[in-house]
């Protein structure tokens, strides 16, 4: 009898899961582009990849790559693409498994975003600026060894996620217990709370439209299995960031928040000191200082790129000249 009870509960649970699954996948159906200006896709390996242009086709490139949780997507970039594309023809992709992009059963690895990133930035721009964010940062270097970027702009860079854990890739990409898993960490609270943790330094910043654009996009079919291999470790590049930033010709910016934790800025001073690269410091910012400041972060790209005067805060803590900690205060 307790048997019985035992399977008939363990059914039940399943069957309620499997529900709540599909009326999530419903719910989440509609997806809309949400950035400014046209949206467009680029065919890659068989999958087709969205990204958005925005811009004067005749200013020069920059191209965002946005960073990597459940959520993810070029929506990151929302608040500075009006901006950026007075200066810029700017480029937003949703990286493949992300946002409208396709989202094939891969087995997602560093070494497949760096050759996209390679790929991409070679047919679709021409010689650009790239801004990359946290983790999304090592596929940008890599790749820019191989390419024609003009700059590179780092956003909290970071080659180590912890600890590879294959197994958990495998259990998020099985398909009643893994969606169910994920879904409870794309859960909007739980977007939610990785923004405030993590992303903005004031809660208050935190828009509601991000948040179900973030959602909304979590709960997409196929959404599960790139973010399976990033919580596993294994988009985690197979080379040590100092060394590789070190040797790169390519010229490169370190921008961080003040406040972050997840990354702190004391690696983000060690690592412009050994790779011997420019460091600038946003104030009352974490994780995502340019979304949380977009004024601040475009005033520090349209003065110091264009002009092409890098007199940047290099690891040390300044308080003077363009760029230094106290011009980039909010």
């Amino acid at each position: 009898m307790r048997i019985r009870t035992v399977l008939g509960g363990l059914v039940g649970t399943a069957g309620a899961a499997v529900l709540g699954n599909r009326l999530l996948k419903r719910r989440a159906s509609q997806f809309e582009h949400g950035l400014p200006g046209l949206e467009r896709t680029y065919r890659w390996r068989g999958m087709e990849v969205s990204y958005t242009v925005a811009g004067d086709p005749n200013d020069d490139d920059l191209l965002l790559l946005h960073g990597i949780h459940a959520g993810a997507s070029n929506y990151e970039f929302e608040p500075l693409i009006e901006l950026l594309a007075e200066n810029y023809r700017v480029v937003a992709v949703d990286l493949p498994g992300f946002g409208r992009s396709e989202r094939p059963p891969l087995v997602y690895s560093a070494g497949l975003y760096a050759e996209f990133v390679r790929d991409f930035s070679a047919d679709v721009t021409d010689e650009p600026i790239v801004i990359a964010s946290s983790l999304t940062g090592t596929f940008a270097v890599d790749a820019a060894a191989d390419s024609e970027f003009a700059h590179l702009v780092l956003i909290s860079p970071t080659g180590d996620t912890g600890d590879s854990r294959p197994w958990l890739r495998s259990l998020i990409r099985s398909p009643v217990v893994g969606t169910t898993l994920f879904n409870l960490v794309a859960s909007k609270p739980s977007i939610r709370y990785f923004y405030d943790r993590d992303g903005y330094y004031n809660p208050d910043r935190i828009d509601d439209d991000e948040v179900e654009y973030a959602w909304t996009s979590a709960h997409q079919p196929g959404a599960r299995y790139a973010p399976a291999s990033f919580v596993a470790g294994t988009l985690d590049p197979d080379f040590d960031l100092q060394t590789e930033l070190a040797a790169l010709e390519t010229p490169t910016t370190l921008v961080w928040g003040r406040d972050a934790e997840l990354v702190p800025l004391r690696e983000g001073r060690t690592l412009a000191d050994a790779a011997d690269r420019d460091l600038v410091v946003i104030d009352y910012a974490t994780q995502l200082p340019h979304a949380e400041h977009p004024e601040k972060f475009v005033e520090y790209l349209t003065t110091e790129l264009l002009e092409g005067d890098l007199g940047v805060d290099s690891g040390a803590s300044s308080d003077s000249g363009i760029g230094s900690d106290s011009d980039l205060e909010a």
